[in-house]
């Protein structure tokens, strides 16, 4: 066939536009760098890029606010007050980094990255905010009660979260929901330092050392009450109440009718999880009543799920529990108190949409008006009193105090060739005839810029490659050129930059788990550089062993982040990154540390708190913690790391330590070991460390001045280990 033989003949001439394609013919379409749409609507024909740029590119200004904006320097600021911090509050991320991860020898903290930088500045303006906001709406309707919200510690358990809300909530009278005895335990601790009429609901299903907690802390002059979640749980109320001689303060979990489609509504409706349906709720009534309990029962309970899109959705939740209430005020509970559980969403996207679970259609005082407006219309129309109004806010409240900062470390440089570096001849030596036909097409198909056909093609060839190799009538120099010209023409039809991979000092397991279990995006975004236009598409790749050790989904449906290259950082006005690129996952601080695991015994982040401060920096850390050591995340899966120790030591002086003689070096070995225990299992951020760089009798270090600090550090048994679990 004419077209076969043009390809045999290809060594010598090529066919007409076949030479030329592969030669590089101007007159096929260039690759141009990336220019996002968002990008382009903040004046992407402007050859000056801007910070403003980016902040639109990013989306910062519609997530992001009023906490993150993006500063002259470039770098992505925190504003710790909301809209009433003023310019000089503002808190530089990038110099948190700069001082976190310095060594102390210049007065840095010396942690390692990946790190969690807490606001608790940002804690306590939510707080606020919600307060106001409820407070705001109950005096706009005339409303006769009073809000009194709680923070389920779920969300996060960390003990310094869990003591500022209590701390910042305490003029607020503001309380802590359990779901567990530990988290019981927590909160009944904490409490104890908070205001005595601040309530602790105690939901989650129970037993009797449960029930006697929760009684125990009513006993503590703690003003707890206790949520039924099954039926069954009446019972025990009722026994160990009477052996404690405590009367308990009661409430009930509705299943309500009303729910919300997406993953966060899959606990509610009839079908759900938890809570009592109609019938089981007067079972109790009647279980109460025969007892003499009745006025036990206080406060109706419900949730219809995380990240409620709308207030519509919300107000027929509250309408149908505000019946369910007035119901058993009629029945002769003593009802105070309605708990509207969570549900109150954040906007992870900035779309401001109800159509979403990364997104919600209102702000705080569209909810708090909602919510009052349904209980005030209810209760008005049987003509009961208002009760206290109860949220179980957690996700609204925490998510924004925390940063989770990290590193990339490298990224996969584009690997096509340039078109004159194709080598037709020896791509088409040794195809079998089928493929020197797709060869054809597909040169055929680029220069009539048909890209399906180009990818059909282009795919049908790889395929007979890949087939070729397999029977072993084709070398991997030929299968990886034509790999190339593939990638070639894959470049040419579609115009555009291939993603690159950047490989992060992470794991997504143990920081960002909702993000591989239930598909949870959050903003990410470079902490710096924002002055700079971002010139290349990339998805982000974690340290783990685990081909779901990756982000490539991202806010606003892309499939790829617009970041910068990672050759000449630092320069410009982003000095001070000392050359290596942050990035910042934000909105992360609701059920991401509870929720991570040890996938391949990476352990959590180093944390360190950061307050407002007058300052020269506009802030100051106060409080740091390293993240866990090696060895703690071999405990976590019952191992020893002081016997593991030993047994490599004995090894070490049984196999290096007469071959070589020199008890330094032994001693610098072992001392290393040990060294290993002690540190964090993530990449150390420093610069690359050549094998060849010194040799000492077989071990090998990164220069001289590591030798010797591993040498004076292998002084004595006693000092090795202590150094490495002091």
């Amino acid at each position: 066939m004419p077209a076969l033989a043009c390809c045999v003949d290809a060594a010598a001439v090529a066919p007409p536009g076949y030479a030329a394609f592969f030669a590089g013919d101007s007159s096929l379409p260039s690759a141009v760098p990336f220019s996002a749409s968002t990008a382009d609507a903040a004046d992407s024909n402007s050859t000056h890029w801007s910070p403003a740029h980016s902040s639109a590119l990013y989306r910062i200004d519609g997530w992001g606010a009023p906490y993150f904006s993006v500063n002259n320097a470039g770098n992505i600021t925190v504003r710790p007050y909301g809209t009433d911090t003023l310019a000089h509050q503002e808190i530089d991320l990038l110099k948190i980094v700069k001082k976190v991860s310095d060594p102390k020898s210049v007065g840095g903290l010396g942690l390692q990255l990946p790190l969690i930088v807490r606001v608790p500045d940002v804690l306590k303006n939510r707080l606020e905010s919600l307060q106001s906001a409820f407070e705001s709406a109950i005096q706009a309707q005339g409303y006769e009660s009073h809000y009194q919200g709680v923070y389920p510690v779920k969300c996060n358990q960390d003990r310094f979260v869990v003591e500022d809300i209590v701390k910042f909530g305490a003029p607020f009278r503001f309380g802590l929901e359990a779901g567990s005895k530990p988290e019981l335990l927590l909160a009944m601790s904490c409490l104890c330092k908070g205001n005595p009429e601040a309530l602790l609901v105690c939901n989650g299903f129970k037993d009797a050392e449960y029930i006697f907690l929760a009684l125990l802390a009513r006993k503590l002059a703690l003003n707890t009450v206790i949520v039924l979640e099954e039926e069954e749980e009446v019972d025990l109320v009722i026994e160990i109440s009477k052996k404690l001689s405590v009367r308990p303060v009661i409430g009930v979990r509705a299943k309500l009718r009303t729910k919300h489609s997406g993953h966060f509504g899959s606990t509610s409706g009839e079908k759900g999880k938890f809570g009592l349906t109609t019938i089981q709720i007067l079972r109790v009534v009647k279980r109460l009543q025969d007892s003499g309990m009745l006025d036990c029962l206080q406060l109706l309970h419900f949730h219809i799920g995380s990240q409620i899109p709308s207030t519509a959705l919300l107000q027929a939740g509250v309408v149908e529990a505000a019946q369910i209430y007035s119901e058993l005020v009629r029945l002769g509970a003593d009802m105070k108190v309605i708990d509207i559980g969570g549900g109150l969403g954040i906007d992870y996207d900035g779309s401001k949409s109800g159509n979403s679970d990364l997104s919600v259609s209102y702000g705080l005082q569209e909810y708090a008006s909602a919510v009052v407006n349904a209980v005030r219309f209810v209760c008005d129309r049987k003509s009961i009193k208002h009760p206290i109004i109860c949220s179980e806010s957690g996700r609204a409240i925490v998510s924004h105090h925390s940063i989770l900062i990290f590193e990339a470390m490298s990224a996969t440089a584009p690997t096509t060739p340039a078109m004159n570096q194709v080598d037709l001849p020896f791509i088409l030596e040794g195809l079998s005839e089928d493929a020197r036909v797709d060869c054809w097409n597909l040169s055929q198909a680029a220069m009539r810029h048909e890209t399906e056909s180009c990818f059909v093609y282009a795919d049908q060839l790889k395929q007979r490659c890949v087939e070729q190799f397999k029977e072993g009538t084709l070398g991997i120099e030929q299968l990886a050129a034509v790999d190339g010209l593939c990638d070639l023409v894959s470049k040419v039809v579609d115009a555009s930059e291939p993603a690159r991979t950047y490989h992060v000092n992470l794991s997504i397991f143990t920081s960002i788990p909702d993000f591989w279990s239930i598909g949870q995006i959050f903003p990410i975004v470079p902490i710096h550089r924002l002055d700079e236009r971002p010139e290349v598409r990339g998805i982000l790749s974690d340290l783990t062993c685990d081909s779901d050790g990756k982000i490539d989904k991202f806010i606003g449906g892309e499939t790829s982040l617009p970041l910068h290259g990672l050759e000449g950082n630092g320069g410009g006005s982003s000095g001070g990154a000392n050359g290596r690129y942050y990035l910042g996952m934000f909105l992360g601080g609701a059920y991401q540390e509870s929720l991570g695991g040890v996938h391949n015994l990476f352990g959590g982040p180093s944390v360190v708190s950061v307050s407002q401060s007058d300052g020269p920096y506009s802030f100051a850390v106060t409080r740091a913690a390293p993240g866990p050591s090696c060895g703690d995340v071999l405990r976590v899966m019952q191992h020893e790391p002081e016997l593991m120790f030993e047994t490599l030591k004995h090894r070490a002086e049984e196999f290096c330590g007469q071959d070589h003689g020199n008890e330094g070096t032994h001693a610098a070995l072992v001392s290393t070991i040990a060294r290993s225990f002690h540190s964090m299992p993530y990449l150390v951020a420093a610069s690359p460390c050549s094998l060849t760089a010194m040799n000492n009798n077989g071990f090998y270090y990164c220069n001289e001045e590591d030798y010797n600090a591993a040498v004076d550090s292998g002084a004595s048994e006693d000092e090795q280990w202590s150094y490495c679990y002091a």
